[in-house]
Order: structure tokens, then C-alpha cells, then sequence
């Protein structure tokens, strides 16, 4: 055991740990502002905008995640010019951001359109019936409720996000999984404690946020 602790010293594993959780908080943030809009679009009255949005949760749902990254590191930097950065390192951390706030808004798209559904229809009556437009009843009625209805789905999102962004890898992003790759190529007597010790560093980060979302979703669930 204490070779093994020793063998671990050796490396940065919380270093490669926070590399991940900035990839997940920085892709909730951009998928859950994108995923409002889609949802936004998906019940607006107008065809066309419910159209556009079906189409780019449908599109983006049923397509791996690993070609997204791939797409955002081999087309939209060299091919198309998306660059956030000339260092080479944090720009490629901000592809892996971009896939994955794309690919995960498709899914809090459909989380909050979940809430949505539970709003009774009658609210959106009246507030079409004072003369509220769309937009502001949305904001105003709908979403506020539509938000405390969903969280366990959202929560849901959120969690696969975590254990998504070790798909960075696919485009040398040095989280996690980089870095485990790397112990097992250098560590090879160690192979299984690596993977239980990553194994178990992602269970401690994800169980509290599991418990956090089980707390809010039943302390702000919405009575009828």
C-alpha cells in the first residue's frame, strides 16, 4: 500500500481532477443557457422556431459525443478558424468546452421542457388572457416553475457532464483519463489500484451532487 502511495505522489491527480470540474462548470453554464433557449424555441407559437429546435436536439442527441470534440478540434479551429486562444493548450480546452456545451444543451433542453410539462396548461392561459406575450410569460410563469420541476433531470445532465468531460481526452485535453492512461503505461504492477483510485475519485465528486439534487428537487418541488 504504501508503494502505491508512493507511486501516486508522483503524479498530479488533483491537478488532472480540477482540469475536469472546470470542464464541467464551464460547459453547465453554456449548455444550460443554450438548452433554455432551445427549450424556449421548442414551445414557442411560432412553426418555425420549434422547427430549428427539434431539429438541433434531434441532430445533436443522436450524435456521439467523441465526434464532436473531434469535429471542434480537427474542422472548427484549422478548417473554419474558431480560436480562443494562440496557446495551443488552453485553446484546445476551449474546444473540449464548446463540444461539450453543445452536445449537452440537447439535453437540458429536454430536461427543462420536461419541468415545462409540468406547468398546468391553465397558467399559460391567463397569462395569455392579461395580455402577457410569449416571451414574458415564459420568463415571468413558465420557466421560473419549469426550472423547480426539473432539477432531478438537470442534476441527471449535470452528473453525465462530469463523466463526459473525460471524452477531452479524444483532443489531448491533459484531464483525468490522460493521466491515467499515462500511469498505466508508466505503473504497469499498478494497472488495477489506478483504475479503482480514478474510479473512486469520480464517485467522491459525484455522490454530493447526487445527494444535492435529491434535497432541492424534494425541498423546492412545486405542491399542486
Amino acid at each position: 500500500m504504501s508503494e502505491f502511495l508512493a507511486v501516486l505522489s508522483n503524479y498530479d491527480l488533483v491537478g488532472a481532477y480540477w482540469l475536469n470540474i472546470q470542464l464541467t462548470f464551464f460547459a453547465a453554464v453554456a449548455s444550460l443557457v443554450i438548452g433554455t433557449i432551445l427549450a424556449l424555441m421548442r414551445i414557442s407559437p411560432i412553426p418555425s422556431l420549434q422547427f430549428a429546435g427539434t431539429t438541433y436536439v434531434n441532430l445533436i442527441r443522436n450524435t456521439p459525443l467523441t465526434i464532436i470534440v473531434v469535429f471542434a478540434a480537427l474542422v472548427l479551429w484549422p478548417v473554419l478558424g474558431v480560436e480562443f486562444s494562440t496557446d495551443f493548450a488552453t485553446n484546445f480546452f476551449w474546444l473540449a468546452v464548446l463540444a461539450l456545451s453543445v452536445y449537452h444543451a440537447s439535453f437540458m433542453c429536454e430536461a427543462l421542457r420536461s419541468g415545462v410539462n409540468t406547468v398546468p396548461a391553465g397558467q399559460a392561459e391567463a397569462a395569455r388572457a392579461i395580455g402577457l406575450p410569449f416571451l414574458p410569460a415564459a420568463r415571468l410563469i413558465i420557466l421560473p416553475q419549469a426550472f423547480r420541476g426539473a432539477i432531478a433531470p438537470l442534476g441527471n445532465t449535470l452528473i453525465a457532464l462530469i463523466k463526459n468531460s473525460t471524452v477531452a481526452a479524444a483532443i489531448s485535453v491533459p484531464e483525468i483519463s490522460i493521466l491515467m492512461k499515462e500511469m498505466m503505461e508508466n505503473e504497469g504492477n499498478y494497472v488495477i489500484p489506478i483504475f479503482l483510485t480514478v474510479a473512486v475519485g469520480f464517485v467522491i465528486i459525484v455522490v454530493p451532487i447526487g445527494l444535492a439534487v435529491t434535497y432541492l428537487s424534494q425541498r423546492l418541488a412545486v405542491s399542486r
